[in-house]
């Protein structure tokens, strides 16, 4: 791998980590209060689950996103599956504001339907330029279910 490969995959992680870490501002600090005083489904991961996973998650999409951008952004449907990328992206960054921050939940909830219909797109658009991205999205895709569960069991008991 070349050097300037190597720096394009280092920058898209670097850069899906410090993007992934601005939800976390309004995660943190609702964890101990806010957070912990809802009542929760019987499924809830323990809080501690919650960093090391989207920590590995996020280095994921931006391994993903690498290999799209990889190709070549002058070839076709490089921009677009990255466009869909940027999107889900930004969708969840906005549902860690409107469930923590905010603590508006059924918003929440609205808006990760929205984002998992986002990551799929985003994955089905990578599919069509390379297995190995749209592959390495799905552990992400799983997570975000199990989120959306969590989020709808949470609006149903408060």
């Amino acid at each position: 791998m070349t050097p300037i490969r190597i720096l394009k995959l280092l920058i898209s992680i670097i850069v899906a980590e410090v993007a992934g870490s601005i939800g976390s501002i309004f995660t943190m600090p609702s964890l101990p209060t806010w957070y912990a005083s809802l009542a929760k489904p019987w499924f809830t991961p323990p809080n501690w689950v919650f960093a090391p996973v989207w920590t590995i998650l996020f280095a994921l999409m931006g391994i993903s996103a690498w290999i799209i951008w990889d190709k070549g952004l002058d070839k076709k449907g490089i921009k677009e599956a990255l466009f869909f990328f940027d999107v889900q992206f930004i969708l969840n960054i906005l549902w860690s504001f409107l469930f923590f921050g905010l603590r508006n939940l059924l918003y929440a909830l609205i808006e990760i339907i929205i984002l998992w219909i986002a990551i799929a797109l985003t994955i089905w658009k990578f599919y069509k330029i390379d297995k190995r991205a749209a592959y390495i999205m799905l552990p992400y895709i799983a997570w975000v279910c199990i989120a959306l569960a969590l989020n709808l069991g949470i609006v149903l008991l408060n």
